[in-house]
């Protein structure tokens, strides 16, 4: 299998059902054909720095960087779409500068290489591998107008899928199918010394199945306008080693009591293995701000996890939601691995049973 191969098969795993809103901040329809911020999502995992050979005081710093570049990260997923790119290519940037005196050169040509191998056939947009391959401008514009072709079919697709007019099956294997036309494409558009360069340019292939962490740091939780119901205060900083489920909420939203149940399974089903499960009541209503009824409706849902009243909305604005219900899940490093917006099993979808999974795979991690 050749390189650009393997490159590209390292993109094959997104599911259209399971888009993150970090990864749809990059997917807006624009005048560019789409790229993932690679190296944002790459950065922070254990096997990357396993590969770069990274040591403990260069991992340290980096962890320190990442805290400050997480947040604006996070929060950029509900710019418009122009702000988010302006927003990642920004953030890219000072993460990069910053990796410059971190990393020696060694580490620094190998981080490049992974990007490549991680951007996958889009790689041919960065200024650097158009040099290094001498590609033309027909060339690189026959690529530009290939990705943006992929864009649209596959935003289509995923439209399709989000209004229940394709099944997520079909999504995915359409959207597999898209991204092996694009490779096809690119391929037959390089010379034969084009070709060549490949192997230089991206290096030894890298297994990007051993990524398990590609998403921010969670916020911290702030004090700043709360009201413990039970169980706190706590903080992320001091659940650390431990698994968290943070649901954000409003007791008299329909959508939201339909996961009541959910929630307090897994908080039977894995407390004494390490989850930590909090739910954040955000107000919707003026009664949801009365303390005495927010109070009164954990206990009667049956809620015996930690709660707070998050009166003056803080912690919603903190981690940028949108809508009741939301749900997230941090691993026992802090990091974000998976969120969910709405009912857990709405219309049939498996929510709970995959979260729940996810549940079980932090769990199992050391």
């Amino acid at each position: 299998m050749d390189v650009l191969s393997l490159c590209f098969r390292a993109l094959l795993g997104v599911s259209v059902v399971c888009v993150s809103a970090l990864d749809a901040c990059v997917a807006a329809q624009e005048s560019q054909p789409k790229t993932q911020p690679v190296l944002l999502q790459m950065i922070r995992d254990d096997a990357i720095h396993h590969e770069l050979g990274l040591d403990d005081d260069q991992i340290v710093k980096l962890m320190d960087r990442l805290r400050e570049i997480d947040p604006p990260w996070f929060r950029a997923r509900i710019l418009p779409s122009a702000k988010q790119r302006e927003k990642i290519v920004s953030l890219t940037s000072q993460l990069r500068r910053s990796l410059q005196s971190m990393l020696d050169a060694k580490q620094l040509g190998r981080l490049r290489q992974l990007e490549y191998q991680a951007l996958g056939t889009r790689m041919v947009l960065r200024d650097e591998v158009v040099r290094e391959l001498e590609l033309s401008d027909d060339q690189l514009q026959g690529f530009v107008t290939a990705f943006l072709n992929t864009d649209q079919e596959s935003g289509e697709i995923q439209k399709a899928v989000g209004e229940g007019n394709k099944s997520a099956q079909q999504g995915n294997r359409e959207l597999n199918e898209l991204k092996t036309k694009e490779r096809q494409s690119l391929i037959a558009k390089l010379t034969p010394g084009q070709k060549a360069k490949l192997g230089s340019v991206t290096g030894e292939a890298f297994s990007f199945s051993e990524i398990r962490r590609s998403y921010p740091f969670a916020p911290e939780l702030t004090a700043s306008g709360v009201t413990w119901i039970q169980g706190g205060p706590l903080s992320l900083e001091a659940m650390r080693g431990k698994v968290v489920a943070v649901h954000f909420y409003a007791f008299q939203c329909i959508n939201c009591q339909r996961n009541f149940d959910h929630y307090q399974r897994w908080y039977e089903d894995y407390a004494d293995d390490g989850l930590v499960i909090i739910g954040i009541q955000t107000p919707e209503t003026s009664a949801e701000r009365q303390l005495d009824r927010v109070t009164s409706a954990v206990k009667s849902d049956g809620m015996t996890y930690p709660v707070l009243l998050d009166g003056e909305s803080q912690n919603w604005k903190a981690w940028s939601n949108t809508m009741w219900p939301t749900l997230y899940v941090v691993d026992r490093k802090g990091f974000l691995r998976r969120w969910w917006q709405g009912e857990l099993n709405w219309k049939g979808t498996p929510g709970e049973q995959q979260m729940r999974e996810t549940i079980e795979q932090l769990l199992a991690e050391k």
